[in-house]
C-alpha cells in the first residue's frame, strides 16, 4: 500500500514548459465551483485581498493505489503533502494578508471532503470535475492511466480578483507552503 503522507527521494522534478507563463494579470473567470463543504464558490467574486488557490492532479485516499506510473510523471506525486503543508502554514499565511486559502483539482466535492476531514483542512477544497478553469484560463493539464485530463500542479496568487502571481513548476510539493508563504512576505500589499 503506498503511503501518501511522505514523497519518494527518486520523483521526477517537473520542468517549466512555459504553460503559465500568460497568466498574470488576467482576471480570474465568472465560473461557479462545487466546494468540499457542499457551498458554491464564484471565481470572479473571492472578494477583496489576496486569496489563495492551489491547483494540484488528485488527491490520493487510503486503501486506493494510485494511477499505474504515477509516480513517474514529473509534477505528480505529493498532492496530500502539498495540502498538509497548507494546513501547517494556514494561521502563518492569514497573517501575511491572504483572505482565504483553497484546494483544487478534479475530484468531486465528496471525495475532497474526506480528504479535507482525514487531513483536518482548515479550509475547504474547490471541485472542477469537467477542468472549466482549466479551459477558460489556459491552465496546464496531463493525462494518466485512468484519467484523461488532471490538472498540473499549480498555484495562484490572486489580489482582488485578478492573477497577481503563478508558481508552475511546483517541486517539490511537500515544501510548496513555505515557499508560498516567503513570496507574499517579501511582496506584501500596499495600500
Amino acid at each position: 500500500m503506498t503511503e501518501y503522507a511522505t514523497l519518494p527521494d527518486d520523483l521526477p522534478a517537473p520542468q517549466d514548459d512555459g504553460a503559465a507563463d500568460h497568466l498574470p494579470g488576467l482576471p480570474m473567470p465568472d465560473l461557479t465551483l462545487g466546494t468540499s463543504d457542499g457551498r458554491t464558490v464564484g471565481l470572479g467574486a473571492l472578494g477583496p485581498g489576496r486569496t489563495i488557490v492551489y491547483l494540484y492532479p488528485r488527491t490520493g485516499r487510503p486503501g486506493v493505489e494510485l494511477p499505474r506510473g504515477w509516480n513517474d510523471i514529473p509534477g505528480a506525486r505529493g498532492c496530500t503533502p502539498e495540502s498538509c503543508g497548507f494546513r501547517d502554514h494556514f494561521a502563518d499565511l492569514q497573517a501575511a494578508g491572504v483572505h482565504a486559502v483553497w484546494g483544487m483539482s478534479s475530484q468531486d466535492p465528496d471525495y475532497q471532503a474526506e480528504a479535507v476531514e482525514r487531513l483536518h483542512l482548515p479550509f475547504s477544497m474547490l471541485s472542477d470535475p469537467r477542468l472549466t478553469l482549466a479551459d477558460a484560463l489556459g491552465l496546464p493539464t496531463f493525462a494518466a492511466a485512468g484519467h484523461d485530463r488532471l490538472y498540473a500542479r499549480l498555484t495562484l496568487v490572486i489580489h482582488d480578483g485578478v492573477i497577481e502571481h503563478v508558481f508552475y513548476p511546483i517541486f517539490p510539493p511537500d515544501t510548496h507552503a513555505q515557499q508560498v508563504l516567503d513570496w507574499l512576505r517579501a511582496n506584501p500589499v500596499t495600500e
